[in-house]
């Protein structure tokens, strides 16, 4: 065997001991990885379990051994507070606000975000950035205007005081998501369909609509999560009970049963699942509507 065939020997099998040990630290390394956002998740998730645990439990449990286990699962707990306070009523009313709102914002937020990316008219760039200040502008730097106006209106007590606002804070966000993702739509596809004969509204209908699915997705559950929790307008804007959203009851129903623990976590559990359990569903459609568009 010559000497460069024997020099060849040792490089590949020093290049395959080289792949090899890559290999073997790579897998190390995601090991410790995945070993470790277990750890953070569960420093994160921790207090959610213990709030559902507790909910199973007595006062005089969660007293002696407030970290301890339930003896059993009895949603007694659950019914209890759920009829006490009222939810059936609470729980309504934010279905009905985030409902409207949602499929308000999902509308208008496409409509505007399709005008601003592909069409062109006078004054455009002015209202984008009228959106675009939205997104810096919070709710207490107008809500004194917003409250005298709708007292001369007489819109308080009623949905549309919630709704309203609601779809004005949710619409900056969403037209600049959406709008980043039709950004990166290439302008030849709508070139080819008007030259198909598509007008406006089929273009938007036909074509738009269906490609912003994803980031819809993504709107779509940030405005639904932030309907949902809000609590500052639904307190001050709403004073009928029977109008009152879960946040706003949930507050009450603390305020009442303060020291009785039981029902207190039993109430927090049936508000605060639902809403971790849609995201948890949809999660991999937030992470593809905030990815679309990113790259052009």
């Amino acid at each position: 065997m010559t000497g460069a065939a024997w020099n060849g020997i040792q490089g590949s099998n020093a290049d395959a001991k080289a792949k090899t040990g890559a290999k073997r630290r790579k897998r190390i390394f995601g090991l410790l990885y995945y070993i470790f956002m277990i750890a953070i998740s569960c420093v994160f998730f921790y207090p959610m379990i213990w709030l559902v645990l507790s909910s199973f439990r007595q006062n005089k449990e969660i007293f002696m051994d407030p970290f301890g286990l339930p003896a059993k699962i009895d949603f007694g707990n659950w019914k209890e507070a759920w009829e006490i306070g009222n939810m059936s009523t609470y729980a309504l009313n934010s279905v009905i606000v985030t409902s409207i709102t949602l499929a308000c914002i999902l509308l208008f937020a496409s409509m505007g975000a399709f005008a601003f990316s592909k069409l062109r008219f006078r004054g455009s760039s002015m209202l984008l950035m009228l959106f675009t200040l939205g997104l810096f502008m919070p709710l207490q730097s107008f809500f004194i205007a917003q409250s005298y106006l709708f007292d001369q209106l007489n819109l308080k007590d009623s949905y549309v005081s919630l709704i309203l606002p609601y779809i004005g804070l949710g619409l900056p966000l969403a037209v600049f998501l959406l709008k980043a993702f039709l950004d990166s739509v290439p302008k030849e596809l709508m070139e080819a369909a008007r030259m198909d004969g598509c007008n406006d509204a089929i273009l938007y209908g036909r074509i738009i609509l269906p490609l912003l699915m994803p980031s819809m997705a993504t709107v779509g559950i940030f405005s639904a999560l932030n309907t949902w929790n809000e609590l500052l307008l639904a307190m001050l804007y709403i004073q009928d009970d029977s109008l009152k959203t879960i946040p706003v009851g949930l507050l009450a129903f603390s305020s009442r049963h303060m020291t009785d623990y039981k029902m207190l976590f039993s109430a927090l559990s049936i508000v605060t699942i639902p809403m971790i359990a849609i995201y948890i569903v949809f999660n991999r459609y937030v992470v593809a509507g905030l990815t679309e568009g990113a790259l052009k």
